[in-house]
């Protein structure tokens, strides 16, 4: 894709799985992006991937294919021992009370051979609750942020991939799932079928939440803006990805803006990303003086993504063009 195609998405039928893994269509919950076509809708007024990156010229109706190319076993390999896996990256400050039960939880997941913690500079003894739970879990000194402590994760499942095996997919989540971590299950199918090369969870509304949505629609004013896509929740922590997208992610933006500057960065490079409803629950920031602290930050964060992305897409514009000679 050249600079001066604009990225356009197509608002698509979101993969499920069953208990059996496999996936299947649940209409009207993700879209895919596309670099090919222009959203369709059906009679019945949900779209269908026409074009998703990946696979230029899908017909209406078919789901949208990944970017990053599936692993091929080599002639000869056992195909259990050629089976690609999924690492389980949890970011941590201070969850001593709830991690054990995310981790125990999260090694559930079909597929999952790697549960990792990254204690970001915790106060408290997440570290060793974690490691007691089943985790590997790696430790900055001191908190350095999501985005770094995400960086970190797959810095070390990277180092612990097998030669000659596929690289592991990352799935992140949220350190405070608790038992409900289990239930990010749906994220992995997608991915690894080759469906998509980055899945969101969507999450139910959560008792006792205190925003407004003004981060929200900030967030997914921007994305539709720069890619075409409007996310159901932009914000959203809960993410499978190949490898090969979370490189081309990176650097990754700083704070609270990491999943925004995520998703942004991929779908303009042409990842195919979905958005699939999870029964999740995770702890809310409240209506207190904290909670509006917290979602001040959040705020500043996103908005400084947003605005390094939207002048990175500007300098991309006009950059002078100088065709090899």
């Amino acid at each position: 894709m050249t600079k001066k195609q604009r990225d356009r998405s197509d608002i698509g039928a979101a993969p499920t799985s069953d208990a059996t893994g496999e996936v299947g269509v649940e209409a009207g919950v993700s879209k895919a992006p596309s670099t090919a076509g222009e959203a369709t809708a059906d009679d019945t007024g949900n779209g269908r991937p026409t074009g998703a990156a990946g696979s230029p010229g899908a017909s209406s109706g078919t789901l949208p294919v990944a970017k990053t190319p599936r692993p091929q076993a080599p002639e000869g390999a056992q195909p259990g021992r050629f089976r690609q896996r999924v690492a389980v990256v949890i970011p941590a400050k201070d969850e001593a009370r709830r991690i054990a039960a995310t981790v125990r939880s999260a090694r559930a997941i079909p597929n999952v051979d790697l549960v990792l913690v990254v204690d970001d500079g915790s106060e408290d003894n997440t570290q060793h609750v974690a490691r007691e739970a089943g985790a590997v879990v790696v430790r900055h000194s001191h908190n350095r942020g999501k985005a770094s402590a995400m960086e970190t994760g797959a810095a070390v499942v990277a180092m612990r991939d097998v030669p000659g095996r596929p690289e592991r997919v990352l799935l992140f989540i949220d350190a405070d799932l608790a038992d409900t971590a289990v239930n990010t299950a749906p994220l992995v199918p997608p991915v690894l079928e080759g469906v998509a090369d980055m899945a969101i969870a969507i999450i139910p509304p959560q008792v006792g939440a205190g925003g407004h949505g003004f981060v929200v629609g900030a967030a997914r004013r921007a994305i539709t803006g720069m890619t075409g896509w409007t996310p159901t929740q932009p914000l959203s922590g809960m993410r499978c990805m190949t490898r090969q997208a979370f490189e081309a992610a990176t650097p990754l933006a700083r704070g609270w803006g990491v999943e925004v500057g995520l998703t942004i960065d991929l779908l303009r490079q042409g990842y195919v990303a979905v958005e699939i409803p999870c029964e999740l629950r995770h702890r809310p920031s409240g209506k207190d003086f904290k909670g509006q602290l917290h979602r001040a930050a959040q705020y500043r964060d996103v908005q400084l993504a947003i605005s390094a992305r939207r002048v990175r897409r500007t300098v991309d514009v006009v950059r002078p063009h100088h065709p090899a000679s």
